[in-house]
């Protein structure tokens, strides 16, 4: 099957009829037509309607080395620099449909597992490792265009270092038997974003563990017998896209996954039992430039949006006549450049790795995601700050479309517009800033890769000073 549609996405995540809780209650029916779900899976569709479209069928798929059909560049393996580019220029592409705000869209995923799937040498030889697995499973999704979410974490129950769980019933996942058909798995994990609406859910056990039965690496189909998805609360304030411009479309529901006794067939599994792989597997191998250089051209087009909004503010109540204005709209301004300078820097500094890829600058990325989560917020910061008062002064569609609307008209006008078209762009800003749906994006942002201080250490101990070092040694011979 070449690259699908937006259509043929949908019909699959309906069919598959996967085990969905929202609010105490089972999703029944079709998923995509369910309030909390319907937004989101819309959008979704219309990323994969693109790979159609004309213009760009040459900029977002490419020829299938095994079936010629045409399919997801995000699944491309990069043998040099220009394929880099290409990669970059897909996501970009598709970013800027929803502006960036869908974190979990399906290049995300397609990116991780391409970049596990050039690893697989590391798997070679080692004790319950399945490198064949792997390497299969990831033609499987790029040549049936495969939509996928993951889960890496475990439930926050206790986070010392040195805590063991000692519950008789499982907390986090964990292996409790083996059988001939595979690996029978109970407990939950978090935090499967777009849980309950791709096909697949691809497990790692990523670092940290103590236990064999915790350490494990596979991919199951969504609707798995024994497998549920318990979301969270939905940020989607309403259908209205003068009310919630950006929760009704871009609200990426985020879930904890359980597993009561789900068995995992052998051909899925890609490693277990192997507390060496699991600690060491993913900080070797290339998931983190792979997808690092796919997260931040993401997230360049993000504070394009931004900067964007900012600006529109900025006009609507003609305030570019102040420094301190000015100086706000620059620290968005200098932060777009300085991501666009390192993705760029990351593709021209690549080089081919072991596994015989072309491998973004780890470094560079490295800084990247260490810059945009305390960039982010500050951004979400100017917005308020800029927008003060406007802010609140929101009224609704209805109240639009009420006897009272000439008087909203004029007492909320701005500077070049009537109140309606005012209080649509503060309602905008409002979505991204203020609403459940804005604050799940800033905190989303925040920790995207994990806890900052972290990324800050890994960075420290990952970073090559040694020329450096030995500069000023020179010096004080």
């Amino acid at each position: 099957m070449p690259a699908i549609t937006g259509k043929q996405y949908i019909d699959r995540i309906d069919q598959l009829k996967t085990d969905v809780w929202i609010d105490g209650k089972p999703v029944t029916g079709n998923i995509s037509e369910h309030p909390a779900f319907k937004g989101i899976i819309k959008s979704q569709a219309a990323l994969y309607d693109l790979q159609h479209h004309k213009d760009l069928i040459c900029v977002l798929t490419y020829l299938s080395p095994i079936s010629k059909n045409r399919i997801g560049m995000s699944y491309l393996q990069p043998k040099t620099k220009e394929d880099l580019v290409a990669r970059r220029e897909m996501v970009q592409h598709w970013a800027k449909s929803n502006n960036g705000l869908m974190g979990r869209s399906p290049d995300y995923m397609n990116t991780t597992l391409m970049a596990l799937a050039s690893s697989v040498h590391l798997l070679q030889d080692q004790k319950n490792c399945f490198p064949d697995n792997l390497q299969s499973f990831y033609e499987y999704a790029r040549e049936n265009d495969i939509s996928m979410t993951h889960t890496f974490i475990e439930p926050q129950v206790n986070r010392t270092l040195l805590y063991v769980e000692r519950s008789n019933e499982p907390i986090a996942a964990k292996i409790i038997d083996r059988n001939e058909d595979g690996i029978i798995v109970k407990g939950a994990r978090l935090l499967a974003t777009q849980g309950g609406i791709t096909d697949e859910l691809l497990v790692i056990a990523a670092g940290g563990k103590v236990e064999e039965d915790n350490s494990f690496a596979f991919s199951i189909p969504s609707n798995t017998k024994g497998l549920r998805f318990i979301c969270r609360e939905s940020f989607v304030g309403g259908d209205s896209s003068f009310n919630y411009p950006l929760s009704s479309k871009y609200e990426e529901m985020d879930s904890v996954v359980v597993f009561d006794n789900v068995l995992v067939p052998w051909e899925r599994v890609f490693y277990y039992d192997n507390i060496h792989i699991s600690n060491n597997f993913m900080k070797s191998n290339s998931f983190l430039p792979f997808t690092l250089h796919q997260v931040v051209s993401r997230q360049i087009i993000k504070t394009e949006f931004i900067l964007g909004i900012v600006q529109l503010i900025i006009d609507a109540i003609n305030i570019d006549e102040y420094q301190h204005v000015q100086e706000k709209a620059s620290e968005i301004i200098i932060a777009l450049e300085t991501m666009k300078a390192l993705v760029i820097k990351s593709e021209v500094e690549a080089q081919i790795d072991k596994g015989g890829w072309m491998q973004p600058d780890r470094a560079t990325l490295q800084i990247a995601m260490n810059v945009f989560p305390h960039i982010y917020p500050r951004f979400t910061e100017i917005i308020q700050l800029l927008g003060a008062s406007g802010l609140m002064s929101i009224p609704t569609e209805s109240a639009f479309q009420s006897p009272i609307k000439n008087e909203l008209n004029h007492y909320l006008q701005s500077s070049e517009d009537i109140g309606e078209d005012r209080v649509k762009l503060f309602r905008l800003a409002w979505d991204l800033t203020m609403s459940a749906f804005g604050t799940r994006q800033t905190l989303y942002e925040r920790f995207f890769f994990g806890d900052p201080v972290r990324l800050a250490s890994q960075l420290y101990y990952s970073y090559d000073m040694d020329e450096y070092v030995q500069r000023v040694k020179n010096i004080l011979e």
